[in-house]
């Protein structure tokens, strides 16, 4: 009984910030012009593309790790991933900031990077080590704060105050709830007396670590490849008020995964790898069947409902430039849920330590996007950026379950030395 309240409030808690997140992007394109919601766009992507080159995609190895680690050890591991991310901001950020500098951004969103990226990078990696150690609960709590909060703060604040009616307000007050998320990540952690602190960093570790993340490193710059250039090509075909059409649309659709990552995928993945790990390969395929079943229908009910409220929502806001971009919803919404349903063979994938047709399936991706786009650009600029993602997540889809259900059919062992992968 407690196990399932708790996983009630963990997927309330995932589900307020669903609905805060869903209705933000609604108030930020009202009180705001189209170009600033197109910026804002641009700047969420660009500094969630930064945080896999400051990170490395590391945790796809230490997840991996700590759950073979005692916890008096899992400190060393946590030690080692740290060290690793500090040498990178020194020497990868001066080089980021000058390119964007000389880009078109605004001087102002500029300086707003380096902070904003680095409380996401720190709240990003306490949440995933707290799922991993089924902490979800408090990772729920740390999202709500670093995504919901601030939401309904700025919200206010823009609804009652016109001169807050700007980016700055917007970054500076998502920069107080990212310090205070992390303040709550670094307490939890605290309590739970993860020991290994002062033993030296393991650098050969390290490297064996790099080595593995870097497969799914690739892999991941190419998936967040596709969505970053998406709206820097939507840019250049349509202008920056396009973009922040296609910006709101997208986050519309985009709010789904939010959910099954908190009400399906967060719990399913580490049952999986632990299914493998104890030769439970009947109970890992049911986990399967259940993470698709559960993803298909959800989709169904998200797709009906958002495809009815859109319409109303959009004349809310006022602008009319919305209202006429809502033809590329339908193609926004097939590439999302294409996307979400690839997640499942992800993680069957992934639970298995099948790590290269993940890499292989991410790079097709990337090739079908940008030859798909490209061709279709010159004829139809408004739809080639929505059918690339559809072709793209195709791509995935496509590959990472013919991968699966070949390795299901011909038995093919789950690997688990992460130097295998």
């Amino acid at each position: 009984m407690a196990i399932e309240f708790t996983r009630l409030l963990n997927i309330g808690l995932r589900s307020a910030t669903l609905g805060v997140r869903f209705l933000f992007v609604f108030f930020l394109a009202k009180y705001l012009d189209a170009a600033s919601v197109g910026y804002y766009g641009i700047f969420t992507a660009t500094t969630g593309y930064a945080l896999y080159f400051v990170g490395l995609d590391f945790y796809t190895y230490t997840t991996r790790e700590i759950l073979k680690t005692p916890t008096k050890q899992r400190g060393r591991l946590l030690k080692g991933q740290a060290a690793l991310s500090g040498f990178l901001y020194i020497t990868l950020l001066p080089a980021t900031i000058f390119f964007l500098s000389h880009s078109d951004w605004p001087d102002h969103l500029v300086w707003w990077f380096t902070p904003i990226l680095l409380l996401e990078h720190l709240n990003q990696e306490i949440s995933r080590l707290l799922i991993a150690l089924s902490e979800q609960l408090t990772a729920s709590f740390i999202l709500f704060i670093r995504q919901g909060s601030w939401a309904v703060v700025i919200t206010a604040l823009m609804r009652w105050n016109h001169d807050s009616r700007n980016l700055d307000t917007v970054m500076a007050i998502w920069a107080c709830a990212g310090i205070a998320a992390v303040a709550l990540g670094i307490w939890r952690l605290k309590q739970l007396k993860i020991g290994g602190w002062h033993q030296p960093i393991d650098w050969v570790w390290i490297k064996r670590g790099i080595v593995v993340s870097s497969g799914f490193l690739v892999a991941t710059l190419a998936l967040r490849g596709i969505q970053t250039i998406d709206r820097y090509w939507l840019k250049y075909l349509g202008g920056i008020e396009m973009v922040g059409a296609y910006v709101l649309l997208l986050g519309v659709a985009s709010t789904l995964l939010v959910f099954l990552d908190a009400g399906i995928f967060a719990y399913a993945y580490p049952t999986l790898i632990k299914h493998h790990h104890n030769g439970q390969h009947r109970e890992a395929r049911t986990q399967v069947k259940h993470m698709f079943f559960q993803t298909t229908c959800f989709l169904a009910v998200f797709g009906f409902i958002s495809w009815i409220l859109l319409p109303y929502l959009l004349r809310w806001i006022g602008n009319p430039l919305y209202l006429q971009a809502l033809p590329l919803y339908p193609w926004l919404l097939a590439a999302i849920s294409i996307n979400a349903i690839g997640m499942v063979p992800h993680y069957a994938l992934y639970a298995r330590g099948m790590d290269k047709p993940i890499i292989y399936s991410h790079i097709g991706a990337l090739v079908a996007f940008i030859l798909s786009t490209w061709l279709l650009s010159p004829k139809y600029p408004a739809m080639a950026i929505p059918i690339g993602l559809n072709i793209a997540f195709s791509v995935i889809l496509i590959l990472k379950t013919i991968v699966y259900f070949i390795s299901i059919r011909s038995k093919i062992p789950a690997k688990f030395d992460p130097q295998a992968a």
